[in-house]
């Protein structure tokens, strides 16, 4: 699968560009989608994954390292500064605030959720 990085429009939309980087959508439509220009939810991330095809795991798996990361998933990660969303896609994340990267920073706690079309 081919993402294109996007970077979140602000500090509160990390959910909503990696929404749009999997769906491969301008961040603003699902934004306005959602009708939400602030912080995502896993439940909101799940529904609006799911209401445009995608299949995502229920399940949350913590990890470690990104050899232990399906080809495809949703990141949830605790930083220093706050709860953040973040994608993985064959070997590469592409993180809404910090770019394309070969590995994450730092991180008190990880999970992801699986992704499959």
């Amino acid at each position: 699968m081919e993402i294109n990085y996007i970077h979140e429009p602000t500090d509160l939309q990390c959910g909503q560009a990696v929404l749009a980087m999997v769906l491969g959508i301008p961040v603003r439509q699902v934004a306005d989608e959602l009708q939400n220009y602030r912080e995502t939810d896993l439940k909101e991330m799940k529904s609006y994954l799911r209401s445009h095809g995608m299949h995502i795991s229920d399940e949350r798996i913590a990890f470690a390292d990104k050899s232990e990361l399906p080809p495809l998933c949703l990141l949830s990660l605790e930083t220093p500064r706050c709860w953040h969303w973040s994608l993985f896609c064959e070997g590469t994340f592409y993180d809404p605030e910090h770019g394309v990267l070969k590995e994450l920073p730092e991180t008190a706690r990880r999970y992801y959720w699986k992704i499959s079309p």
